[in-house]
């Protein structure tokens, strides 16, 4: 976890739920007509963590997979409660 590629998707995902909540709480669960900055900020996230996810699965599971599994199944989780409240709105 004390490298970039291990803890950065982690925080990604956090934000990218934070983003989604936030607009939640602010906007409700009504959808919108048109894709609002959450929503695009929510996929440049999500996207974007997946070079550095297997930036890390390349590098560390060879040498380590010991210790490289259980960050990627963080990072799993991590993504996958970023996925959650999208998949289950239906937005």
């Amino acid at each position: 976890m004390k490298r970039p590629s291990a803890f950065v998707p982690i925080a990604m995902s956090m934000a990218a739920l934070a983003i989604v909540l936030v607009h939640l709480i602010l906007s409700g669960a009504a959808r919108q007509a048109d894709e609002g900055t959450a929503a695009h900020l929510w996929q440049l996230l999500m996207a974007a963590q997946i070079p550095i996810v297997a930036f890390f699965a390349i590098r560390w599971l060879p040498r380590c997979p010991r210790l490289a599994l259980p960050v990627l199944s963080l990072q799993a989780v991590a993504a996958l409660a970023a996925l959650a409240p999208v998949y289950l709105l239906n937005w």
